[in-house]
């Protein structure tokens, strides 16, 4: 037997002696042959890009084996629910039309109600109780018939006769070991429950969702850019999924793959705390969606990812708290556990099965494990890797970004190890980072690979783990470190007023106190991200701040929506950039060595996103918005004793009546009512319209108006538009409306109607946005984004001109400082009149102030913020939205 002492030696032996162990290469259209697939990742060469000739137009190139399109190649994927194959562009199968639509409800008032209460109110049972007995009273004293249902028990029971959506939750429990000593601990002695559903039923509940049609992706696909680039948006855009789409035509023994859908499954698992205050209240969903469905959609719609199981979780003693046996044992029961929830779809691995699509076609489906999204003590578990190292490299633990992190870990390398090492003491623990004694879950499923599966997590890993948990400690330990303790507590309440003094934006979250808060969640990191660089800007060095600048970037770049390869390498530029100036840190004696796992797997994003593509859609931030819903919020519904059997009817009754309304009801979104949020309208790039209801107390007359508004060339101003705009079908007679003569210049007679806001509607697929990607913004009298210029906005109004309305705005232009970005923060630093058409608005955007090197003053209220100061950072990093447009 021949040992070695490094992963690499052992590497270049697998790669000799034990070729049929290697890692399977990527096979899309001209594959390029690589020895690793993570070897280099910052080569221009991209290991699995297809070199495409200079295309004429954007396109996308379809796998042509497992493509699930009849209408592109054969037709036999396009099945009827018998199985049986039909002729391409054949329209689906019928719906069956039901006499009662709203069955098993009575009829529409019964479903509303019971719509309205449990799912919007969340009454308890004994308000509901109440409210159908005042109903039946007064529907007596009326002499007309009784309330829609009799009490809670009634309502429930015909919530629970719903057929669609439903997927039963079951149960199975541990067995305990009979052998056991008579002392031995309890959590030895105890008997676990794992609750799950079929996950096989939830993905068919997922395909069958009508909502999808438009976001989702029957086959892998190559999308090259009008600049003959590649890109990658939505996962079905990945080279995984070709891939293994490849692997699986090509290993196929049953000849009954060709023309079936591949369905992705992506998992994903994180322990919530529900309650501190009432004895530390936890529980760990497992959660599941499919690669199909686009980032949007997955991002916005809340049945896109579906809770299917409760992982049991072990309790022990203090005592117990650093035993290796119950870390073991816990490791095992969690992936034992994972197993068992996941059984049903092992057939649907190697024989396809028939599932209704979003389209209404029934096609052949096969289920492939693909990614697993989780932070990093999760990944430690998933992966049976020992703490410290990465789940998806080689890299040693004291040097993770040394040469070892070329070396990516595999299923078949791990094997090997386990085959030359096991039982061999400690030399799998120390030199591999592998724990000998746990076998992922995935070693149970055909070609399922658990370090290729590990998905990045920007909220853990990057947000949270890399600068608010390093790089901001690292910030204050050098001004402690630099200045006297009592220069840097001086230093440091500065920073927390110039937090609390960021002016508003609207979704930005404020610091009316600084950092100083106890429990920081993620939002909290990500709301600190947008504004810290201003706050900081005149304590730290420009090596510093060049370091937080180029995270921040490269936080941004990897979050976008499309990323093509030009951005790819704006990534890696970001990424080698940060690795540069962090040194600093290093010189000064702030940190020692940077072999910390979190922020170690930023390098590997530039490979995760050619091969998951856009990281927005598998980020957990999806799974922490999904704990509100399935775990947090109907375990406050709940009686607090044993609530979970409690809070699972609650997330079955809640899918019932969502698959219900989605097939009956009408839900129309109004972007009136809310400053910022999602909007579930049609796509389109913006657009922007005045408020609903004018403002009744001004002026209806131009004069007047500018009199009321304290704008004496108010009404020249917006002449001068009219003017403008009325020349703008002629090129001809195009004339600066400075120069006209005001005479010349158009009379507007009519009334103006005045508003205090506008709202915008924008694609921002990256930004919390609806199932399209689309996004509302409330943009009032506040500094707005026209061009390249910044400007408040002092008045919205609207007027007619030969049965014409105009919509426009009165704004006040910011002068721009330089030609170029800060050379510190990497922000742009930011007065006119003007009258623009709205048309012309964008959204709003966030101006901080330069603070200057003087503290600011005490009590400084953050509304005065935008009129004390004289000087302006325009925030590229208020949302991403903004970032892609300023960046």
């Amino acid at each position: 037997m021949r040992a070695f002492k490094w992963s690499s030696d052992l590497t270049r032996h697998v790669n000799l002696s034990h070729k049929h162990y290697g890692v399977d290469p990527s096979t899309p259209p001209d594959p390029q042959p690589s020895n690793s697939p993570e070897r280099d990742l910052f080569n221009d060469q991209q290991p699995y890009s297809p070199p495409p000739p200079p295309p004429l137009k954007e396109r996308k190139n379809y796998h042509p084996f497992l493509h699930g399109n009849a209408s592109h190649y054969a037709p036999k994927d396009i099945s009827t629910e018998d199985g049986h194959p039909l002729s391409a562009g054949s329209s689906p199968p019928p719906q069956v039309e039901s006499q009662n639509p709203w069955e098993p409800f009575s009829g529409e008032a019964q479903f509303c109600i019971s719509n309205l209460l449990f799912e919007k109110v969340q009454m308890s049972q004994t308000n509901i109780d109440e409210l159908f007995n005042i109903w039946n009273l007064h529907q007596q004293e009326l002499m007309k018939t009784d309330s829609p249902f009799e009490n809670h028990k009634d309502m429930y029971n015909v919530i629970d006769s719903i057929v669609n959506g439903g997927a039963a939750w079951n149960c199975f429990q541990t067995v305990v070991n009979e052998h056991l000593s008579p002392d031995a601990p309890e959590w030895q002695r105890t008997s676990y429950q794992v609750w799950y559903r079929n996950p096989a039923t939830l993905i068919a509940n997922i395909l069958a969702n009508p909502e999808f049609r438009h976001d989702f992706d029957l086959a892998p696909y190559v999308h090259i850019n009008s600049n003959g680039q590649q890109c990658w948006a939505d996962f079905m855009s990945g080279n995984w999924a070709w891939r293994h789409v490849t692997q699986i035509y090509e290993n196929d023994t049953t000849d009954c793959v060709d023309g079936a859908m591949l369905v992705p499954i992506i998992l994903g698992a994180d322990k919530t705390t529900v309650s501190v205050a009432t004895g530390y209240v936890e529980y760990h969903p497992l959660y599941l969606s499919i690669g199909n469905i686009s980032n949007a959609a997955r991002q916005a719609h809340w049945n896109a990812v579906i809770p299917i199981g409760f992982l049991a979780i072990p309790k022990s003693d203090h005592k117990y708290d650093n035993n290796s046996n119950l870390c073991i044992f816990k490791k095992r029961l969690y992936h034992s556990s994972i197993s068992a929830i996941l059984q049903s779809l092992k057939p649907g691995m190697t024989i396809p099965v028939i599932w209704k699509c979003p389209d209404g076609h029934f096609r052949h489906v096969l289920y492939e494990l693909a990614a697993f999204i989780a932070d990093y003590p999760e990944q430690v578990y998933l992966s049976g890797i020992v703490s410290g190292w990465c789940g998806r490299c080689q890299g040693i633990f004291s040097d993770l970004d040394g040469p070892s992190s070329s070396d990516r870990r595999s299923r078949k390398i791990d094997q090997i190890l386990r085959e030359e090492y096991g039982g061999e003491g400690r030399t799998l623990w120390d030199n591999f980072g592998i724990d000998e004694h746990v076998i992922p879950f995935t070693e149970d499923f055909p070609r399922a690979d658990i370090h290729e599966m590990l998905a990045p997590d920007l909220l853990h890993q990057v947000i949270k783990g890399s600068f608010k948990d390093s790089l901001v400690e690292w910030c204050l330990d050098y001004l402690i470190t630099t200045h006297s303790e009592a220069r840097a507590n001086e230093i440091l309440d500065d920073i927390d007023r110039q937090l609390a003094a960021v002016p508003a934006f609207p979704s930005l979250r404020r610091f009316p106190h600084g950092r100083r808060f106890k429990q920081w969640t993620g939002d909290d990191s990500k709301a600190l991200m947008k504004v810290f660089l201003p706050a900081v800007a005149e304590y730290l060095l420009e090596e510093m701040m060049r370091c937080l600048s180029s995270f921040l970037d490269f936080c941004y770049l990897i979050r976008r929506s499309d990323i093509d390869e030009q951005c790819l390498d704006a990534i890696k530029s970001s990424l080698e950039a940060f690795h540069h100036y962090r040194d600093i840190f290093k010189t000064l004696g702030v940190r020692n060595h940077f072999s910390l796992p979190r922020m170690h797997l930023m390098l590997h994003y530039p490979f995760t996103i050619m091969d998951f593509a856009s990281s927005n859609g598998l980020c957990s931030s999806v799974m922490e918005s999904r704990h509100f819903t399935a775990v947090k919020k109907p375990w406050q519904r709940s009686n607090r004793y044993k609530a979970l059997s409690q809070m699972l009817l609650t997330n079955q009754r809640l899918d019932k009546l969502a698959a219900l309304e989605l097939n009956l009801v009408d839900h129309p979104f109004d972007a009136e009512n809310k400053d910022v949020g999602p909007t579930d309208s049609g796509r389109s790039l913006v657009d922007v319209k005045l408020a609903k209801t004018r403002e009744t107390s001004y002026p209806r007359y131009l004069s007047k108006l500018g009199t009321h508004s304290n704008q004496p060339n108010f009404e020249l101003l917006t002449r001068r538009f009219l003017h403008k705009q009325l020349d703008q079908s002629d090129s001809s007679s195009l004339t600066s409306s400075s120069d006209t003569n005001i005479d010349s210049l158009p009379e507007i007679t009519s009334k103006v109607d005045v508003f205090h806001s506008v709202v915008a509607v924008f694609f921002a697929p990256i930004d919390p946005s609806g199932i399209r990607g689309m996004r509302h913004e409330r943009i009032r009298s506040t500094p707005s984004w026209y061009g390249q210029d910044a400007a408040c906005v002092l008045l919205f109004f609207s007027f007619q001109h030969r049965q014409t309305k105009y919509p426009c705005a009165l704004v006040h232009w910011y002068n721009i400082y330089g030609e170029r970005k800060d050379v510190k923060t990497g922000l742009w630093i930011n007065p006119r009149f003007a009258v623009v058409h709205l048309d012309a608005l964008v959204r709003g955007v966030h101006l901080i102030p330069v603070y200057g090197s003087e503290p600011i003053p005490l009590g400084l209220d953050f509304q005065q913020s935008l009129d004390v100061f004289d000087l302006f950072y325009v925030n590229k990093y208020a949302d991403h939205h903004a970032n892609e447009i300023l960046f």
